[in-house]
């Protein structure tokens, strides 16, 4: 049996769904591939969505038309701002989900639209032909055809869980995993390595005393992951801290020689920045404790996730060392921590629209890249499914810059960079961070989606009139006080009262002034909403850094308008070996991006700049 689709999606994780919404939001015809209809969206590990720098992805995710920030509103159980003390470019949004619901939600979208046939069956092989990819072909003989494939297999290649001695070839929470797929990407020549990444226990709720805790509730007064929810969201259920102890670090230790993690079980690379609670006892061993986090895993369920105490210990250590912190002495865990190692690809073999340099056509996404977290999936997944129907449709490719957006930081560290390990977002990886602010994603991304295609007409509305009140509230900004009118608000922040006039956009350039005294002092602001007021108030506070921003953008936007087709890297005088090596793998597309390559200095892309000065005047 064979039938032609414009697009094949592999996998329906977090970057899977979005690929193939994506791409039949475009238009495309799209078939949706997953190893168990039960794993669509699952959320294997953290039932949470966004944290630092994720945040800012799942709402450049929703300004471009995607969908995870709309299935995390419908889900979420609690929500809260983190680095709210800090300046507002680190401000990140995170959500508690309900994991359950949150993969029937999306499960259900994907459903829905008309334009995906949604398979459970085990994609086996890549098929090509002398232009590039042609379809894929299912463990049971059928085939399907394609223009474009896009693999998101997450962590289901040749994947092993660990705990302890024992060892099982599945994928998370004992879902099948795929044992052949990664030769049928070798044999295409895409280079492959393996990394590592692990869950904690989880435990059940009624066996917690949480009276010994410290309680973290949600925050009340703040906006949503998408900019198509209404109204605020509610928090229902509370998490809590508690913290590892002397004990729980001396159980550890006594048995590190039963953790695989120490005794070479483990072969593949974990995450440096989410690492097992082993390893956070051995690498900070000054640190007398370490804060744990009990969160919730739905409203139907009693199993509490356990963050902070990822674990792939003996089921016996597991349970000596829980039950040794406060409030967890008389814990019953539901399931085991372990750890799971799996096939991934070397990114630096993509381009930055996320298609293979070896194949033509074939796409990938998520944590096959080498990534980690469900929102660098997701955001991977929407680029990828954007890129494999501009593909299918005889389009040019869309690539989103480091300047544009952390999705752009994102993709081009992988594809630039590659990494060693698990890549995580954080919000230090963004240079222009001040101007990628979560708050402002969609006046920086809601036009480029609808120019691509991806938002609707309900969407763009709200963008408008979003927009439309920013403007009118910049305008506001300009208006003049008088020294009678300024009494009360100076009086309040300990001030000597101006002898002057002066706007609201100077008020708010002092450091004790914020837009919140003056919507609660003056009526002018009386109909407008706080996250609108805090949008065009950041911009009025920090003008003075957003230019010089502005300006190192400039400066980057030129390197990158430098394009490098065609360049024969042998010809370019003074360029060191090294370098010239690295530019004959790497490819790279622009200027910019070959400044960015590990090995290529500052005098390599001179030489190349004079190069390409010579080559324009012949």
């Amino acid at each position: 049996m064979t039938r032609e689709y414009d697009v094949i999606v592999i996998g329906a994780g977090h970057a899977g769904v979005e690929a193939a919404l994506a791409a039949a939001r475009l238009k495309c015809s799209t078939l949706l591939m997953t190893m168990n209809l039960d794993s669509v969206a699952f959320m294997a590990c953290n039932p949470s969505i966004g944290g630092t720098a994720k945040g800012h992805l799942v709402r450049e995710i929703d300004a471009l038309g995607g969908e995870m920030g709309v299935c995390a509103d419908k889900s979420l159980m609690q929500i809260k701002m983190l680095n709210s003390a800090k300046g507002p470019a680190v401000h990140s949004l995170r959500g508690q989900a309900d994991k359950n619901l949150y993969h029937s939600n999306m499960k259900h979208t994907i459903e829905l639209e008309s334009m995906i046939d949604m398979r459970q069956g085990e994609v086996t092989d890549i098929l090509t032909d002398g232009s590039g990819v042609c379809g894929v072909k299912l463990a049971c003989g059928t085939t399907y055809r394609a223009r474009s494939v896009v693999c998101a297999c997450g962590v289901y290649l040749g994947s092993k869980v660990i705990i302890g001695e024992y060892t099982r070839n599945v994928g998370p929470n004992g879902f099948e995993c795929s044992n052949g797929f990664t030769a049928a990407l070798v044999k295409l020549g895409i280079p492959c390595t393996r990394f590592k990444t692990g869950t904690p226990a989880r435990i059940l709720r009624s066996s917690i005393d949480f009276s010994v805790m410290e309680r973290a509730d949600g925050d009340d007064d703040i906006y949503s992951f998408s900019y198509m929810t209404e109204g605020r969201l509610q928090n229902v259920l509370p998490c809590f801290i508690t913290y590892t102890n002397a004990q729980t670090h001396d159980i550890i230790k006594r048995n590190l020689h039963r953790a695989p993690l120490y005794n070479g079980s483990i072969n593949g690379v974990g995450p440096r920045y989410c690492p097992s609670i082993e390893d956070k006892v051995m690498r900070f061993s000054d640190k007398s404790r370490h804060q744990i986090f009990i969160e919730p895993e739905g409203l139907n369920t009693e199993e509490c996730y356990i963050q902070g105490m990822s674990t792939s210990l003996p089921a016996d250590v597991q349970e000596e060392m829980y039950r040794s912190v406060a409030g967890l002495e008389q814990c019953l865990i539901t399931r085991y921590g372990y750890a799971i190692e799996y096939d991934c690809l070397d990114p630096l073999c993509l381009t930055p629209y996320l298609m293979t340099k070896k194949v033509r056509g074939l796409f990938t996404a998520g944590q096959i890249n080498g990534s980690s977290g469900y929102e660098e999936a997701a955001a991977q997944g929407l680029v990828a499914g954007i890129n494999a129907a501009r593909y299918a449709l005889g389009q040019s490719p869309f690539v989103l810059s480091r300047s544009q957006a952390y999705i752009g930081v994102l993709i081009d560290d992988l594809v630039t960079k590659g990494t060693n390990e698990p890549y995580r977002m954080m919000t230090a990886r963004a240079e222009y961070r001040l101007k990628l602010r979560q708050d402002n994603a969609d006046l920086r991304l809601t036009q480029l989606g609808r120019d691509l295609g991806l938002v609707s007409d309900v969407r763009y509305d709200i963008f408008r009139r979003r927009t439309q009140q920013l403007n009118q509230i910049r305008n506001l900004f300009e208006k003049q006080i008088k020294p009678s009118a300024m009494v009360q608000l100076f009086d309040r922040i300990g001030d000597e009262l101006p002898t002057a006039s002066c706007s609201y956009a100077d008020l708010l350039k002092r450091p004790n002034i914020d837009i919140g005294m003056i919507k609660e002092i003056y009526s002018d602001f009386a109909d407008f909403c706080m996250d609108d007021l805090t949008s065009a108030a950041i911009e009025v506070k920090y003008e003075g850094y957003l230019k010089k921003q502005d300006a190192m953008i400039d400066e980057f936007n030129r390197q990158e308008a430098r394009l490098l087709t065609d360049v024969n890297y042998d010809e370019v005088e003074n360029l060191r070996i090294e370098a010239r090596q690295k530019l004959n793998a790497m490819r790279p597309m622009t200027l910019g991006q070959a400044s960015r390559i590990s090995g290529v200095s500052n005098a390599d892309i001179i030489a190349l700049m004079i190069h390409l000065v010579k080559k324009e005047k012949k």
